[in-house]
């Protein structure tokens, strides 16, 4: 945008008026849905590797505990739809930069520079860390399966239905996800001054034992090892939160004893 065309849009004092921040929405939206749009073609291309590997915790079912296993599809159109529902998936997740940048331009006429600075801190270390969290659901998934389908009767036959078995898949993975994402929540709280280091510390045990209940809720309550496996980086990633926020706190206090010292040294 040229001088002139950010004047027209802004006004004299410089704020832009309602109008402009509508087309401003409608401009940030439009690329994020077209990024979502691209995402998701990706997404459709790949549904058939994704459906493959969906449906091999089911197959394994049949090798460790020897019976019958199979994902299903109840009517004609939900094989269809779960290609759909997938390739919206992946889409969002793919353009996840795109979209989060974009909402993040949205935003930034209403920023200073230090909070323009921790917004994309944020985006640049969410994205990573939600697919890490992501990635950490997934290889836990085929463990919970077999151990769900094991409370099965001998004998019996597992149909799985295929919707509701990805919505399972999606919703473990969001949750395993946003729950990699909280610990850089907290640094940015902590550098935007709402939260102190101390206060992040002096609540370890509460962060350790709501991060032992969610993993026990996100995986089942017999899967010691699995638990664990979430819980672990969980909590290291809490303790990195916090030693950031250590870090940080004490910067800030020697920098705010600088100019006391300065004005010690001037004779005041």
């Amino acid at each position: 945008m040229t001088a002139v065309a950010e004047k027209k849009v802004r006004g004299h004092d410089g704020r832009m008026s309602l109008g402009a921040h509508l087309r401003e929405f409608r401009k940030r939206l439009f690329r994020a849905a077209l990024g979502i749009v691209v995402g998701g073609v990706v997404g459709w291309i790949l549904s058939d590797p994704i459906l493959s590997a969906l449906n091999q915790p089911v197959r394994d079912i049949v090798d460790s505990q020897g019976r019958a296993a199979s994902l299903n599809f109840t009517d004609v159109s939900s094989a269809f739809d779960l290609r759909l529902q997938i390739a919206f998936t992946v889409g969002v997740i793919i353009s996840s930069p795109i979209w989060l940048y974009q909402l993040w331009a949205f935003l930034v006429p209403g920023l200073v520079r230090k909070e323009k600075q921790y917004a994309v801190g944020f985006v640049l270390t969410a994205v990573p860390l939600f697919l890490a969290g992501a990635t950490a659901g997934w290889y836990v998934l085929p463990h919970m399966v077999g151990l769900l389908t094991g409370f099965a009767p001998q004998g019996s036959t597992s149909i799985i239905d295929a919707r509701p078995y990805y919505d399972f898949v999606l919703k473990l993975m969001v949750a395993i996800g946003v729950a990699f994402v909280l610990p850089v929540l907290l640094v940015l709280l902590n550098f935007a001054g709402v939260v102190s280091a101390k206060a992040i510390l002096k609540s370890w045990r509460i962060a350790i034992m709501v991060i032992i209940l969610f993993t026990a809720i996100a995986t089942p309550a017999a899967d010691v090892a699995s638990m664990f496996l979430l819980a672990i980086p969980m909590i290291v990633l809490f303790y990195t939160a916090a030693l950031i926020a250590t870090v940080h706190d004490r910067r800030a206090a020697k920098r705010a004893l600088e100019p006391e010292k300065d004005l010690s040294q001037l004779g005041f």
